[in-house]
């Protein structure tokens, strides 16, 4: 057997049979394995750990969790459950089932865990918008195809992948990944790419450069690590996450972006990436009032919309906001000549004008100090000369903040 349990996660009342065979499958594999009885209704069942024990967990007791109104009970049991799962020091992997309600209570547990445990959901709404179930974390979800109801031909080889991929992750767990460069984070978008290349190449001798992709979810993901300590600075080059939150886009970031280096006082540097562009699915889900709109197709799952001018002074208020409450180092450099590939001139997004109005907002709502300054470059974004400008403030304002004694010498 290996070392810690797989924590099985189910509605017992409803999935007894799928959770079993799981177990046996795991057990089967040389995996020890603990069914924690996820319910609602507070009936009895067969597992390790019952419903009543996760639901005392809840900060008000168990009534909160039974108290016959579904989705409170939902909530309130996601809620016991996270605390639950927090407090266990055995747990070599989690994997849990669900439909729709199952999934929403047991995902915020998992999401909570470390980053690099084994998570896995099979779930019915698998094929679907995962983003509110998996968040900025690393949970694997697989979709079951037929509803839950019973094992049946098909369930069972789903199931029984499931199991053996979570015995394969807990059986030949990934080396410590060990690496004497402090972590940074850079925020990246395919627009974007070639001036975070360009960033990397100029900082990955000293920094173990973590680049995520500016989605939502990984800016929340990228913040997570700095909220935690993984990540000791950002370089945050793209913040169209902004775009998508002040017109309505499918990659929004949520009002806690920037949340991380205003709690930590992190070295930020941070830029323009993506400002002139809202992302939206097949062009025809673009919403009505936006049709008329400058639109491009990226792929054929995605529409992009040039930014206006209002949007910009918007975002340039609302980041401008945000750096106002950094305590640490920040560094804002604007890129005169464009925000990305297609805002260049000849390009379909080429608008100074609606790039201008941003900078405008953001010069009078940013608070300038000797720490917090915006750096105004006559450059597009993605020049070899401002991914330059980017790694060269950065690397300033970490010497600034940081002991660099242990580091490699730049």
């Amino acid at each position: 057997m290996t070392t810690g349990h797989v924590y099985v996660l189910g509605t017992c009342d409803t999935k007894q049979a799928e959770l079993g065979y799981i177990a046996r499958l795991l057990n089967e594999s040389g995996v020890a394995t603990r069914i924690v009885d996820v319910s609602t209704r507070g009936a009895p069942a067969q597992a390790e750990i019952s419903a009543r024990t996760v639901a005392g967990f809840h900060p008000h007791g168990a009534q909160a969790v039974f108290c016959g109104d579904r989705g409170r009970s939902i909530g309130a049991m996601a809620e016991a459950l996270r605390r639950y799962l927090a407090t266990r020091t055995d747990i070599a992997g989690v994997i849990a089932i669900g439909g729709s309600g199952g999934t929403a209570l047991v995902t915020p547990a998992l999401q909570a865990l470390p980053l690099g445990l084994p998570k896995l959901v099979v779930s019915t709404v698998a094929s679907g918008n995962t983003a509110p179930y998996v968040g900025g974390s690393d949970i694997a979800m697989l979709y079951s195809v037929t509803d839950m109801e019973g094992l049946n031909r098909l369930s069972r080889v789903i199931l029984c992948n499931a199991a053996h991929a979570m015995a394969g992750m807990v059986r030949s767990p990934c080396p410590r990944q060990d690496d004497p460069r402090p972590a940074i984070g850079l925020t990246m978008f395919g627009v974007t790419t070639p001036c975070v290349d360009q960033v990397v190449h100029h900082l990955s001798g000293r920094f173990d450069c973590l680049v995520f992709h500016a989605t939502g979810t990984g800016g929340r993901a990228m913040e997570r690590l700095a909220d935690d300590g993984t990540i000791r600075g950002l370089v945050d080059v793209t913040l169209t996450e902004f775009c998508d939150l002040v017109a309505g886009g499918i990659f929004p970031c949520d009002t806690d972006r920037l949340g991380a280096p205003i709690r930590t006082g992190l070295p930020y540097v941070g830029s323009c990436g993506g400002l002139d562009m809202v992302n939206f699915g097949a062009r025809d889900t673009v919403p009505e009032r936006y049709r008329q709109r400058r639109l491009v197709e990226h792929n054929p799952q995605i529409t992009l919309m040039r930014t206006s001018a209002d949007e910009c002074r918007e975002m340039g208020r609302m980041i401008g906001q945000q750096l106002n409450r950094c305590e640490g180092e920040v560094r804002f450099l604007y890129p005169e000549g464009g925000f990305s590939l297609l805002d260049q001139p000849g390009g379909p997004f080429y608008d100074p004008d609606a790039d201008e109005a941003f900078y405008t907002a953001l010069d009078q709502t940013l608070e300038q100090t000797a720490r917090r300054r915006l750096i105004r470059l006559p450059h597009a974004i993605n020049d070899p000369a401002f991914a330059a400008a980017l790694a060269h403030e950065f690397s300033c304002i970490f010497k600034e903040s940081t002991d660099n004694a242990q580091y490699p010498p730049e």
